[in-house]
């Protein structure tokens, strides 16, 4: 009977360090265009990419999440865990912005700020007007 007790003792303990709690971060992003106004109703965009990833089945558990910012700018996230994450920020008047991080402490601010689009840029000459007198 002890030696089912201990076993058992010790399939718990191994158990419990399996499923230990993973460090996580809480991450808050505020968003503000170039003159810093804050920039409301932006898509803000998190893929969790770090090597923590829990795994299901042999399956990655995919991490992602899709917030807009409030009035003041800003986009919070519920806790993500220690690693490599993605983050975009889409919105209509401004570029888009993409960067990945590295996430290693309790709490993390990120301040995007979003540039005004560019004017489009080609590398061919402009076309010339057809001639409408030429009949083909």
């Amino acid at each position: 009977m002890q030696a089912i007790s201990r076993l058992l003792t010790i399939g718990v303990a191994a158990a419990t360090l399996l499923v230990a709690d993973v460090q996580k971060s809480t991450i808050k992003v505020e968003v503000k265009n170039e003159f810093d106004k804050p920039v409301e109703n932006a898509s803000v965009i998190l893929d969790f990419l770090g090597s923590h990833q829990v795994m299901k089945m042999g399956k990655r558990k995919s991490t992602h999440w899709e917030v807009h910012t409030n009035q003041q700018g800003i986009a919070s996230f519920p806790p993500v865990p220690y690693g490599t994450i993605q983050l975009q920020v889409v919105t209509k008047k401004y570029q888009t912005f993409g960067q990945k991080y590295e996430l290693d402490s309790d709490e993390k601010k990120f301040d995007i700020k979003l540039n005004a689009p560019q004017s489009q840029y080609s590398v061919h000459p402009p076309l010339k007007p057809a001639d409408p007198d030429k009949k083909p």
